[in-house]
């Protein structure tokens, strides 16, 4: 139902938004939009889930006006490619419309996705070498000889939307719509008091850790030999609960209420995003003339997002304690620096009890845009612009006892207004041969992830907070003969004033770290192109190639705080001019696809990315992390040089088939189909494949052994394959 979609690429002009810089999509949910069908589709395959069932009815327009679609799916497996993952995804839509007349058409649309999935984590080369496993998976343990995964991922944020149509004149439309989306999306973990850290490939675990080579090479075998010590010991976890015994003094903050009992060190977390966003916006579309047409909008969208964690599982134990830990550690003197909420000091948790922390980012945005299109026999051109008000603010719900005149309450509010401008031409060597050039310049607030340097305890945002800044142009030839399709283009954007928050533990100080970067600049520049020719009857070869060089430019600025501290431990510089962005910097494809007159296709493409780089520490890029390294050296190099990957390349084949069943079975009354598709990927189960990655936040400043805290890897599956089976009447 979601097929239904409108979209640009690049900087083209749109119908219904202002548009981004690698151009927009816009889905159309109305009922009468819909195809009147109703299909059943069943799919197997072996990635993040197994199996799939939908159903999708649509009725299309009666004859009083009224439409109405409806689908729903599942997708689940016990368990995906990976060890220790599983997915249990639901989704539903539901479309009805009204028409009252050639003029007006109401609509509602609502649909969601409750899904829930064990999750796969990134792991150090060197426990997927033990495993014997690229696909090694950290999350997970035996649990009662079953697996159990300790970082599960929940999302339902349900959408609904009014839509009203208003044919204003033959060539003036009004569309007005309003949504709501209201929900939760999450993310379970582990969570420890005065308790050894848990996770089985924590790097004091590793036998590169150990300093005895005896004792380093029995690690080794264990780890190498035996699943339980490579996975979370779940037993051992139940087991220092159950034998934790502890008497809470003044519990709630009420002198002499003890409370004894299991106090749980170790329990399973849930770390939870509730957002309430509410969107209206109009969009009216006119036909000015027979060469020039106009567009224009206004958006409107408040969005409160609440951050808050809850005990999911306590493991065993009666009751944790909503303290914090560390602020116990540095300020022993101090009774209130250990409470993460003063006005509820030494509360006790039992499971689905709020703890840590718990605040609101409040955010509002208007828009409005307008776009003029121009069309002539041999120039076509566009020109847009959009203006837009910004404001957030965060609200918290708990009062830290590190923070206390920081964190209760709401801040101030931080308000930002931009403005961009776009346009482009475009010239008709003839009917089938074009050249382009688009360009856009503007501004945008900043996200508000990283305007806020520890939101989870107070309300300090980073110096100097302003919008970031854009300039984006693209040019090219597109070629669309009836035997060949060619489009090439060049391309190049800059964003200026970028921010960045990264929150880790930092050796030096011994601590947790907020490590805010600003002045961060990029640079994407690049060429693209594809094309496709029929070489025989049915029978076509494409080709597609995508060179690019991504990369900062510019000296990044960081400041430093203490997690449980407001002072600034330090002010550094990030060298990171021409370090790359972690994508592929090169992507090519070349393939065949035949398409039979008896209603089949196959298609087989080759692809080969090169240039891909691991996302980089921007710690190690500044000058502590190199004092004292002979600057050229081996190990200077070491820590300053960005881990380029290995080239890699897949094979995919596609097909598919469609029978119109109405030719066997002549009693159907409706057109009937039945439709077959499968898709295998990486069909010669290339495993090397680092899909993606990065170097640890962590640095050991003082021995500047960079392989102390190696880096982290994400494999790409292996061969997979997708196949489903539908009908449609």
């Amino acid at each position: 139902v979601l097929r239904n979609r409108e979209s640009t690429l690049g900087l083209t002009a749109t119908t219904f938004a202002y548009g981004d810089m690698g151009g927009s999509t816009s889905f159309d949910t109305r009922a009468s939009h819909q195809r009147k069908q109703t299909s059943i589709n069943y799919a197997s395959s072996n990635r993040n889930y197994s199996n799939r069932i939908m159903i999708t009815h649509s009725t299309g327009l009666n004859s009083k006006g009224w439409a109405f679609s409806i689908s729903g799916s599942r997708r689940w497996a016990e368990e995906g490619f990976t060890d220790g993952t599983y997915y249990d995804g639901w989704s539903f839509f539901t479309a009805v419309d009204k028409r009252f007349n050639d003029r007006h058409l109401l609509s509602f649309a609502a649909f969601g996705t409750p899904t829930e999935n064990g999750r796969q984590g990134a792991s150090v080369q060197e426990m997927v070498d033990l495993a014997g496993n690229n696909f090694y998976n950290p999350y997970w343990g035996y649990q009662n000889g079953k697996k159990r995964n300790a970082s599960i991922a929940r999302s339902f944020q349900p959408i609904g939307i009014l839509t009203h149509d208003w044919k204003i004149s033959d060539k003036t439309t009004l569309v007005t719509a309003a949504s709501v989306t209201y929900g939760n999306r999450s993310v379970t973990g582990l969570d420890w008091y005065n308790a050894a850290d848990p996770r089985p490939d924590y790097y004091r675990y590793l036998p590169s850790y150990q300093l005895d080579p005896y004792y380093a090479e029995q690690v080794r075998k264990e780890l190498a030999s035996d699943v339980n010590k490579r996975q979370i010991n779940w037993d051992a976890l139940y087991t220092a609960n159950y034998n934790s015994w502890d008497v809470v003094h003044n519990a709630f903050g009420i002198t002499g209420n003890d409370v004894a009992g299991k106090r749980s060190r170790y329990i399973l977390e849930e770390r939870v995003v509730n957002t309430l966003k509410y969107t209206f916006n109009s969009t009216v579309n006119s036909t000015l003339s027979e060469h020039a047409s106009l567009s224009a909008g206004i958006t409107f969208q408040s969005q409160r997002n609440n951050y808050y964690k809850k005990v999911e599982d306590l493991l065993g134990g009666d009751f944790y304690v909503d303290v914090n830990q560390f602020g116990e550690r540095d300020f022993p003197n101090n009774p209130n620096a250990g409470q993460n909420d003063l006005n509820r000091p030494n509360r006790i948790l039992g499971e689905g009890d709020k703890f840590g922390y718990n605040y609101d980012l409040n955010i509002k945005r208007g828009s409005a845009w307008l776009q003029g299109v121009f069309k002539f026999r041999k120039i076509d051109f566009f020109v847009a612009t959009e203006h837009s008000y910004t404001s957030f603010y965060r609200f918290g719900n708990v009062k830290s006892g590190l923070f206390p005149a920081n964190s209760y309450g709401k801040s101030a509010t931080y308000n930002f207004y931009n403005s961009s401008i776009k346009g482009g031409i475009t010239y008709k060597i003839n009917g089938r041969n074009y050249l382009f050039a688009n360009g856009s310049y503007g501004s945008r607030a900043p996200f508000f992830e990283n305007a806020y340097i520890a939101p989870r305890t107070r309300d300090f945002v980073q110096d100097n907070l302003k919008s970031e800044e854009f300039l984006t142009t693209e040019a090219g030839y597109v070629m669309n003969a009836p035997k060949l399709k060619i489009r090439a283009t060049g391309y190049f954007t800059q964003f200026k004033n970028q921010l960045d928050v990264l929150t880790f533990y930092h050796d030096e100080f011994r601590n947790f770290v907020n490590y805010a970067v600003s002045n961060i600049g990029r640079i994407h520049m690049g060429i693209e192109f594809g094309a496709e020719a029929k070489i025989y009857k049915g029978l076509s070869i494409n080709a597609a190639a995508a060179i690019g060089k991504y990369y900062y430019n510019t000296r990044q600025e960081a400041t430093v705080t203490i997690d449980n501290s407001a002072a600034v431990a330090s002010k550094e510089t990030v060298y990171s001019k021409n370090f790359y962005v972690p994508t592929p910097q090169q992507a090519y494809t070349i393939g065949l696809d035949y398409r039979s007159p008896q209603f089949w296709f196959v298609t087989a493409n080759f692809n080969f990315f090169d240039k891909m780089y691991l996302s980089v520490n921007p710690i190690r890029r500044t000058e502590n992390a190199v004092d004292g390294v002979p600057e050229g050296s081996e190990l200077w190099h070491q820590i300053i040089d960005q881990t380029e990957l290995k080239s890699q390349y897949t094979v995919d084949v596609f097909g598919g088939y469609s029978w119109l069943m109405n030719r066997k079975f002549h009693n159907l009354k409706k057109r009937t189909y039945l439709v077959f598709n499968v898709g295998v990927n990486n069909i010669l189960d290339n495993r090397k494949i680092v899909s993606g990655g990065f170097e640890q936040l962590r640095f050991d400043f003082a021995g500047k052994n960079v392989n102390k805290f190696p880096e982290r890897r994400f494999y790409a599956y292996g061969i997979n394959y997708f196949a489903s089976i539908g009908i449609r009447f």
